[in-house]
């Protein structure tokens, strides 16, 4: 019988796609592994590979149809020996097919339960061969706000017994299902519990309600604006940076750092790179400096090396650390993995590589995904200080201005060095004021002392 393919998840945390291109067209054939199509994120560019063999016999949405949900019927394989004639005796494939040529610029829904039909299969992105989009869940009870809530029979009658608002539980059981010891654990204060209805994961809340984009725009006269709408880069970090700050409580800890050692290590360090292929087979910058010895400085100070869940600390045992680096339209934070354990040549080649392929949405989610801490260095444009926001579910960020020369007292005499101001923004609930001091004088004492990060 026909098999559909499904728009896949390229992440644990995508909700819907585009469909930039189509690499095959109806009547190819294809086998498992093939490319047949390239799917667009926030963040990146995947290529899809079949995972079964047979004739495309239908393309369901066309290239360039933006927001399909995971899960969503893209195309239809006939197996051998089938023709077309079999996708119009396939209710489900007929249904989505026609709805789909019918409003193709449309954003398709997202089937509430519908579980996929027998034969059906999901799309595989390339660059990531274990991932795979996630079943639809059962129908369940929703929340105040119609997000679907899923509790075992026992559960519910437990926590009707006990008066406690099941939508509120963070189940434990499969696919985040309320299950009846999530409902003893809440019942003892120790279950995790989410934010009621209307009011942002973590507590917080807002008091002033924001004006409304025609509000906005009735300040501004017409005609003396372009209006420019957002892509899904753009939305994801308003998204995103909005939540940090609304349930992170941040706080900041400011150090000056000389760095007149650094500098000259890494002159040093440069002059002496060998060659290969007539370049230096490798080249630091200060920022390479920055990542090594805020990685060495985690290991030292390992309980600020951390994640923050509702249920408990993550405490990591290497230092991945994300840079933050700025691509068309927004930025995006590569991870350098195990930090700690990597020498300064190797950070700068991994570095360099990850800024290129970043740039041109050419990363894979594990590579931009995770981590404990962060690196966000705006030096090259002449800011001497800012704070930074956390990403999660980093529990800090390390702002890095520039380096400068500046007067300072030295034994009583005023002398020239050269400086850096770095600022740590720190979660609160993860880390405590003093941790964060200890993990910032750990910093500033590394990078004070370059030859450390040679050992």
């Amino acid at each position: 019988m026909p098999v559909n393919i499904l728009m896949p998840a390229l992440s644990p945390t995508m909700e819907k796609g585009n469909l930039a291109k189509w690499l095959k067209k109806e009547g190819d054939t294809v086998k498992a592994g093939d490319v047949i199509a390239e799917i667009e994120t926030d963040k990146a560019t995947m290529e899809v590979e079949a995972v079964d063999e047979g004739t495309l016999g239908k393309i369901v949405v066309a290239a360039g149809t933006a927001d399909v949900p995971v899960n969503q019927i893209i195309a239809v394989l006939l197996e051998e020996g089938e023709d077309k004639s079999a996708i119009a005796n396939a209710p489900a494939a007929k249904a989505e097919a026609s709805k789909a040529e019918s409003k193709p610029a449309q954003k398709p829904a997202v089937p509430a339960a519908a579980k996929p039909q027998a034969g059906t299969v999901i799309g595989k992105p390339a660059s990531d061969p274990g991932s795979r989009a996630p079943q639809a869940r059962p129908a369940g009870m929703t929340n105040g706000s119609g997000a679907r809530i899923f509790a075992s029979p026992l559960a519910k009658r437990l926590a009707k017994e006990s008066n406690i608002d099941v939508s509120r539980i963070q189940g434990s059981g499969p696919h985040g299902r309320v299950v009846a010891r999530d409902v003893e654990q809440a019942k003892s204060g120790g279950a995790a519990m989410r934010a009621p209805s209307g009011v942002p994961a973590g507590g917080a809340t807002i008091g002033i309600q924001a004006p409304s984009d025609a509000q906005i725009r009735a300040f501004y006269e017409e005609g003396s604006y372009d209006f420019v709408p957002h892509d899904g880069m753009r939305k994801t970090i308003a998204k995103r940076l909005l939540e940090s700050k609304l349930t992170i409580p941040h706080y900041y800890l400011t150090v000056d750092i000389q760095i007149d050692a650094l500098l000259d290590a890494r002159k040093e360090i440069n002059q002496a790179a060998p060659l290969q292929d007539g370049k230096p087979r490798y080249r630091l910058s200060v920022n390479d400096f920055i990542i090594k010895a805020l990685a060495l400085a985690l290991v030292k100070i390992p309980d600020a090396n951390v994640t923050w869940t509702e249920a408990g600390m993550l405490k990591h045992r290497h230092a991945d650390i994300g840079v933050a680096v700025a691509i068309p339209n927004g930025l995006i934070t590569p991870v350098i993995r195990k930090a700690d354990e990597k020498t300064l040549a190797v950070i700068s080649n991994e570095m360099r590589d990850l800024a290129a392929r970043a740039k041109d949405k050419k990363l894979k989610p594990a590579e931009y995904q995770g981590g404990a801490a962060a690196v966000s260095n705006l030096g090259m444009y002449g800011i001497r200080e800012f704070a930074a926001v956390i990403n999660p579910p980093h529990a800090s960020i390390l702002a890095i201005g520039a380096g400068e020369e500046r007067a300072v007292a030295r034994k009583g005499e005023i002398v020239v060095a050269n400086m850096m101001t770095a600022t740590l923004s720190v979660d609160h609930r993860a880390v405590d004021g003093a941790l964060g001091a200890e993990l910032l004088s750990a910093f500033k004492e590394i990078v004070e002392n370059p030859v450390r990060m040679m050992i």
